[in-house]
């Protein structure tokens, strides 16, 4: 049970999935904070959520901003490279966040991951998030990593995206056979697994998945039903699909879909071999929320970036 005075730190809380945990941890009755990058951005909690920058480049700044949090959930991370900022600074931002929660006496410390990220990984993004838990694991806090697949919700770049260029164009590229599996899990069934993990004292690592395990292509043709676009998918070698994803990209000033992310996707980053620790379905969410999905799209970029 936590004091009146104590209170939790989320980062990215006026983000993605950083707000959905924020969301559930005031809905437990949680004092919240959060740390982002953009300290001014529109607040989605009309100031129940204190925000406070990063200061990465100030260590004495930003052990200060965590005095007084019992738990730290991190939700830190870069999709791809940008500027200065890529995975490898990302990871050293992100130790240098451990420690100054570890020297603001941070209780517990709350990681958010990924399904199967690994320090042998040629991929960038899963070897960041092996570097990630490492940090964590070798703190000395008491932890909890959560290992989200791909999170679905109303805020997601990826299948708003999807659902935009269904709703657009008439073709879908599929990066080669589409049979690569992918096992979706709700934003909400996410953070409440990492709400209750915050809760705990013993050091855990789990998995964020739901219940249905599907290709790439199934879930492609599932999303097209729901919105009722009948939509000629096309498959296409990888390097071809990520060419014409990079105009779109053009198009729209962003980053559609990295080399990084196609190779993951089709590596079955994006599936677990563990439980289902998520019970909401892809296709009964989609059955209340399509509608709303593809209506514009998503900028990562201006999101992040500007």
């Amino acid at each position: 049970m936590m004091s009146s005075d104590e209170f939790s730190v989320v980062t990215g809380a006026f983000s993605y999935t950083g707000r959905y945990i924020a969301a559930e941890l005031l809905r437990r009755g949680a004092h919240v904070k959060t740390l982002t990058g953009h300290p001014h951005s529109e607040d989605p909690f009309q100031g129940r959520v204190q925000a406070m920058p990063y200061a990465f480049d100030d260590p004495v700044s930003l052990t200060r901003s965590l005095q007084g949090a019992s738990v730290l959930y991190n939700t830190y991370w870069v999709r791809f490279a940008r500027g200065r900022t890529n995975h490898a600074s990302a990871v050293g931002n992100t130790r240098m966040l451990v420690r100054a929660a570890r020297a603001a006496g941070v209780r517990r410390i709350v990681q958010v991951s990924v399904t199967n990220p690994s320090l042998d990984s040629t991929l960038p993004y899963f070897r960041g998030k092996a570097l990630q838990e490492q940090a964590v694991i070798t703190s000395g806090l008491s932890y909890g990593i959560v290992r989200p697949a791909l999170i679905f919700g109303k805020e997601d770049i990826l299948l708003n995206n999807i659902a935009w260029s269904l709703r657009k164009f008439r073709l879908f590229t599929i990066f080669g056979q589409g049979r690569y599996r992918v096992q979706p899990a709700y934003a909400g069934d996410v953070a409440e697994l990492i709400a209750n993990m915050g809760e705990g004292t013993e050091n855990a690592v789990v998995d964020a998945v739901g219940p249905d395990i599907m290709t790439f292509e199934e879930m492609v043709r599932m999303l097209a039903e729901r919105l009722d676009k009948r939509t000629w998918l096309v498959h296409m070698r990888p390097g071809i699909a990520h060419a014409l994803s990079a105009i779109v990209g053009l198009m729209k000033r962003d980053v559609a879909l990295t080399r990084d992310e196609i190779a993951g996707l089709m590596q079955e980053r994006l599936v677990s071999s563990g439980p289902v620790t998520c019970q909401t379905r892809l296709g009964d969410w989609l059955d209340e929320h399509a509608g709303g999905l593809g209506l514009r799209y998503q900028s990562e970029l201006n999101r992040h970036y500007r």
